[in-house]
């Protein structure tokens, strides 16, 4: 299975990739972690995406594409994937297809988590609060969930017309929206055909 989780920041898009990669057996990917963990180790690429992202911004997708694709390249991704955070501009729908074209593959599904934005906002805030997220303030997160919708909600639509999108209720408890997940993935025939963990059933 190739999926594509969309959804807001503070959607819960991390919580859920992990519960979809368990049930299905494919990675997940996501492209925040790996800026993280550049950002703590104080690479070349972790100080450059400290200082767009300090002020709301988005890491420019020449560097985001080439760091999916050599992900993508590895062995553990040859069978299936989920990708968190990835694509979010109409640019790197455009880079994704032809990484998957030049592989011989295609995507599967794209699901995407809709949710309250004030009811977010202040989710946020409070992760920000005990996670000790200088870089989280109501300023930041709205300009973040504003950025959202302008570039990156609109690939949605994009998915629509394919029919590869799946719209899914993000807001409830985590074992109810993976539920609604899971009831999603299996109305998908090509996700449930040979994917380990895939039964059909929410």
């Amino acid at each position: 299975m190739r999926l594509i989780l969309l959804g807001p920041p503070g959607a819960g898009k991390g919580t859920q990739a992990a519960h979809v990669s368990a049930a299905h057996g494919v990675p997940a990917i996501s492209t925040g972690d790996i800026f993280r963990a550049n950002i703590k180790d104080e690479t070349d690429l972790g100080l450059q995406v400290k200082q767009i992202t300090a002020s709301g911004g988005y890491v420019p997708d020449e560097i985001t594409n080439a760091i999916v694709r050599d992900r993508l390249a590895r062995p553990d991704a040859a069978a299936g994937f989920l990708l968190d955070g990835y694509p979010r501009t109409t640019g790197q729908v455009e880079a994704l297809d032809e990484m998957l074209g030049d592989a011989g593959h295609q995507l599967d599904v794209v699901v995407e988590l809709t949710v309250d934005t004030d009811e977010v906002v202040q989710r946020l805030l409070a992760r920000a609060q005990e996670q000790g997220r200088a870089d989280d303030t109501e300023e930041v997160i709205r300009e973040r969930m504003r950025m959202y919708a302008e570039e990156t909600a609109p690939l949605a639509a994009h998915y629509k017309a394919r029919g590869l999108l799946r719209r899914v209720d993000g807001m409830g408890s985590v074992e109810e929206v993976t539920g609604r997940i899971e009831a999603a993935l299996s109305q998908v025939p090509a996700a449930a055909a040979g994917t380990p963990g895939t039964t059909g059933e929410s």
